[in-house]
């Protein structure tokens, strides 16, 4: 038998006493565990300030410098186009990137380097139940280095985060922090992030955001009416909402749309005196604070003197206010002897209201009609729990200044609510957004609705909605297929294109130099490639791409000239002259297509002849 962990026993009768103290530590095995802090329980049972450690504001956890560095460390991945599950695939500006996110996101940084207007992410909420990323940090650079594709490709790894790890919070911050970390970068000057949160995490979240994005950008934090039903099994209260954390890239730069007046606040506006510039509402003339110059008395047409309100003032000086009388804009009631109050009229109010914080199943759509979404689109089949509504969406598309071809990104794309949303929005006549996903091929239980309807993969179900939502947007608003963008680029992490050749010498043998003639491995299309230059060149991945065919060699054309590919094995000088000829900004072409060095000179020399300001490049 094995003798009880008085330890862990202990730990917890601390916990009750001083729950602050109870902590997540690195262990001298190197695993996270339950500790406790025993400067903070020091300081809780001393009557003067205890020593202890240097205090300092922050948000600490085992794991933020491994964290920190997995923000930064290279991927030898690449994006594979899949063209059979895609929509469009030549001429869409949306994206759908199945795979693990941070990879996705290193691999997009440059060539979406500060050109994403809006972020919108729903991550796990660590309530428990949720399936988080796996990144190991503790272990060693090599074989972190192998798990993330630089030696061998390890996929996404997803685990269950249950509320009896000892890293709880740790794993949870781990997972959150480095992609956080780098979707900054790709955000633009002006852009916004909005995150999705509840309870569970939101102070972290909040405190974690200040770090990564500065407090200075913190914009606000809104109540999202979630539900419209009470839960008499909860502990204490029944959570009616969640929140959506909203931080800018740069404080000053950016700025919300102004928000349109609805049916309710227009017939707040009436006209109890038949004013001739028509309807008004009556507002407060106080403010609040006592200033003497505008502490004066007012008589109402009944006669009654009215001074402000306890510790308040009236809102204008006395020959402002007079001048507003004259102009009939104070109201004293119907019968003239109310408190003054300033009219305030329809037709001279401004565009628009500044943003509330509070967002309710009106105005942003709530649990039960996000399924009813699904449920009509997947033919009554609820294909996948708990999605967002797409009125959420368009909630926040409605407070984003933007332009025709702005990009929205979600990283954590689950059902792509995102994606339809956008489509919904898009197909209403509003500005044109583009999307970019990404969703983990996280698997599907075999025995779950979706697995039952023949989906392997969340990031399976994603992609069909896209399909079936665009479908139904183009139906419903009358649009052909070429007015609106309801198509997208399917894209694959994976490992790189090249055959990996780290290898010293001594393990190289005559069999695999002659395998190493070929630098690609012998599984990749020209497409992959190609895809491959547009990440190394930090191109934007959905540029109009066409193929033409160049003395029977196949030729991809990128943004009519941005750049132009060759893949083929020999390729021939009349295929390099008319390229050439074209004046690419790029040219790039395979390397083992030149029959000798001294044709791939010749290449070169014939760009420095006819087209010296393109780069050209071999892989």
């Amino acid at each position: 038998m094995t003798s009880p962990n008085r330890v862990e026993a202990n730990i917890a009768k601390l916990g009750d006493l001083f729950p602050g103290a109870v902590t997540e530590i690195v262990g001298a095995d190197g695993k996270i565990k339950r500790s406790v802090d025993l400067d903070l329980v020091r300081q809780e049972l001393s009557d003067h300030v205890a020593e202890g450690q240097t205090e300092r504001y922050q948000l600490d956890w085992p794991g933020k410098r491994a964290a920190a560095f997995a923000a930064n460390a290279p991927i030898a991945k690449t994006l594979r186009p899949m063209r059979e599950e895609s929509i469009n695939f030549d001429t869409t500006k949306n994206l759908i990137i199945e795979g693990d996110n941070l990879d996705a996101l290193k691999l997009i940084q440059e060539s979406y380097l500060g050109k994403v207007k809006l972020i919108y992410i729903d991550p796990p909420y660590n309530t428990g139940g949720d399936f988080l990323y796996e990144d190991d940090f503790a272990e060693s650079t090599e074989v972190y280095l192998s798990k993330s594709g630089q030696v061998d490709f390890d996929g996404a790894r997803l685990v269950a985060n249950t509320e009896s790890n000892g890293r709880f919070h740790s794993d949870w911050l781990s997972m959150i922090y480095p992609r956080l970390k780098v979707a900054r970068d790709v955000l633009a000057e002006d852009g916004f992030i909005f995150i999705s949160i509840d309870d569970n995490e939101v102070a972290n979240l909040r405190r974690m955001c200040d770090e990564v994005f500065g407090g200075e950008n913190y914009v606000a934090t809104f109540a999202w009416q979630k539900t419209l039903t009470r839960r008499n099994d909860a502990t204490y209260a029944s959570s009616a909402h969640e929140y959506v954390v909203c931080y800018s890239r740069r404080n000053g730069v950016s700025h919300f749309n102004k928000v349109k007046t609805d049916e309710k606040q227009r017939a707040t506006y009436t006209n109890r005196d038949s004013d001739p510039r028509g309807d008004w509402l009556a507002v407060p003339f106080h403010a609040p604070n006592i200033r003497a110059n505008l502490s004066y008395p007012i008589t109402t047409p009944s006669g009654r003197v009215l001074m402000p309100p306890s510790g308040r003032h009236w809102s204008t000086t006395k020959d402002q206010f007079e001048s507003l009388v004259a102009d009939n804009r104070i109201y004293f009631g119907l019968n003239g002897d109310g408190m003054a109050q300033r009219k305030k009229f329809w037709a001279e109010r401004e565009d628009g209201m500044v943003p509330w914080t509070w967002w309710s199943h009106d105005d942003a759509g709530e649990n039960r009609s996000a399924t009813k979404e699904i449920k009509d689109l997947f033919e009554g089949e609820v294909v996948f729990t708990a999605p967002k509504p797409t009125k959420l969406i368009q909630k926040i598309l409605e407070l984003v200044p933007a332009e025709d071809g702005d990009v929205l990104l979600d990283f954590f794309a689950g059902s792509a609510t995102t994606a339809d949303a956008v489509m919904r929005w898009n197909a209403s006549g509003n500005t044109l957004w583009n999307f970019i996903l990404v969703q983990a091929a996280e698997p599907c239980n075999p025995s779950s609705v979706a697995g039952l309807s023949g989906y392997a993969t969340i990031a399976d179900v994603s992609r069909e909605r896209v399909r079936r939502a665009g479908a139904a947007c183009i139906e419903a608003a009358g649009f052909d297929a070429d007015s609106l963008d309801v198509g997208f680029r399917s894209l694959h992490v994976d490992t790189t294109n090249l055959v990996d050749v780290s290898r010293s010498p001594d393990q190289t043998n005559q069999l695999s130099l002659d395998q190493l003639e070929r630098s690609v491995k012998p599984d990749r299309s020209s497409e992959d490639l190609l895809f491959q230059v547009l990440l190394d060149w930090g191109l934007e991945l959905t540029m109009p791409i066409s193929v033409e065919q160049v003395d029977a060699a196949e030729v991809f054309v990128v943004d009519n000239g941005a750049l132009i590919a060759c893949f083929d094995e020999n390729v021939s000088p009349v295929v390099v002259h008319s390229i050439a000829k074209r004046q690419p900004l790029r040219a790039v072409f395979r390397d083992s297509c030149f029959v000798s060095d001294d044709a791939r000179i010749n290449a070169e020399q014939v760009f420095r002849e006819i087209s010296p300001s393109s780069q050209m490049k071999a892989i």
